[in-house]
């Protein structure tokens, strides 16, 4: 089936949808809803194909007029300029069309887990972890998400040693999968007299937040270990055996919560974010079978990737996946100017995507 055949298609089967949500169909227990929904995402392809049709046979016409050997002078000038401006604005639509036909990879959606985790580079590692910390805040309230701090444990320089955050909004995996991996950051640390520009990473893990059905759990295959929280330094913080440690036996993958006063709480939070280190381990094996699947100038996502330098003397930030280069590194990590970055992620792996439809 070709492209034109298969925008057919479509359009046939908006215009069925829109004759079932009028008809009994949509009467039945949560019927209406499943079909508006799917009448809603096909609408802007829809109008898209419309456009696009409109506008190849207003193409023709003025083809017609430019030939017509009878016709009138002036208005064969007037519709060779609309010829011309039309015929290069519908490659244009042509590749929206093609954007917007592209499946969505199945995790767009979903909220995230946010891990930072301090690297190399002792406390200069722990403050860049901190502002990583802060520049994704700030970046998901100008998007409009929610931010909620899961655990945070920090260095005693203000710094941190793991921060892990959730994440809550629309397409918020969509946009941030891209910023797994290891970040990068040049610079002279305060405390350096000599001047020195030394280098320092962090790690960030972006996993998707599963569904409870999606990440099936059993009790035995959980160990649960109760112990009294402490703070900087280990002294004691509770008199009680408040904080949690969850090992889940079958990946070994190991969660422990202290933040909460509450043992109860505390348990909560960690199952948050042991279902999102498991689905997301799930995920990675998965990758892996599908590995030729990922290969693309964005890179694998994997934490292991040097993906970012953030060069404070140069005032530049380098995605190294792209060759992006943008010189406004105060706008980036404040959260203003990630969007640019992420932005030309997003772009380089749709023509990835498109480039495999082809």
């Amino acid at each position: 089936m070709n492209l034109d055949d298969n925008l057919q298609r479509l359009v046939a089967r908006f215009e069925e949808l829109a004759h079932l949500m009028a008809g009994d169909a949509a009467s039945e227990p949560g019927a209406y809803a499943k079909l508006s929904k799917e009448y809603a995402e096909l609408n802007p392809i829809v109008e898209r194909i419309r456009e696009l049709e409109a506008g190849r046979s207003e193409l023709a016409d003025l083809a017609e007029i430019m030939t017509d050997a009878g016709g009138d002078g002036d208005l064969k000038r007037l519709a060779e300029a609309e010829f011309y401006t039309l015929k290069e604005r519908l490659p244009d639509l042509e590749h929206e069309l093609k954007l917007l036909l592209l499946p969505k990879p199945e995790n767009d959606e979903k909220n995230v887990i946010l891990e930072i985790r301090a690297g190399a580079g002792g406390d200069e590692a722990g403050l860049f972890g901190g502002e990583l910390l802060r520049m994704y805040q700030r970046y998901a309230e100008n998007r409009g998400w929610k931010f909620e701090m899961i655990s945070l444990s920090e260095s005693g320089i203000g710094g941190l040693k793991e921060g892990i955050a959730a994440i809550r909004g629309h397409d918020v995996f969509g946009r941030l999968k891209f910023e797994s991996g290891v970040h990068r950051v040049q610079r002279v640390p305060e405390t350096e007299s000599g001047g020195r520009i030394h280098t320092s990473t962090a790690t960030v893990a972006i996993m998707a937040e599963p569904e409870d059905v999606e990440v099936d759990i059993e009790d035995k295959d959980l160990r649960i270990d109760v112990f009294r929280a402490s703070g900087p330094g280990g002294q004691s913080v509770n008199t009680t055996d408040s904080a949690v440690r969850i090992t889940h036996l079958p990946t070994g993958i190991v969660v422990s919560q202290q933040d909460e006063k509450s043992q109860h709480k505390n348990k909560a939070k960690a199952l948050k974010v042991l279902r999102a280190r498991i689905y997301d381990f799930e995920q990675a094996k998965a990758d892996a079978e599908r590995s030729a699947d990922r290969r693309g100038q964005v890179g694998t996502g994997d934490r292991s990737e040097r993906i970012r330098t953030y060069n404070f003397p140069q005032g530049r930030v380098t995605d190294h996946r792209i060759g992006l280069t943008l010189h406004k590194l105060d706008r980036v990590i404040a959260g203003e100017g990630l969007d640019e970055v992420i932005d030309a992620l997003v772009t380089e792996d749709q023509a990835a995507r498109l480039a495999t439809l082809t």
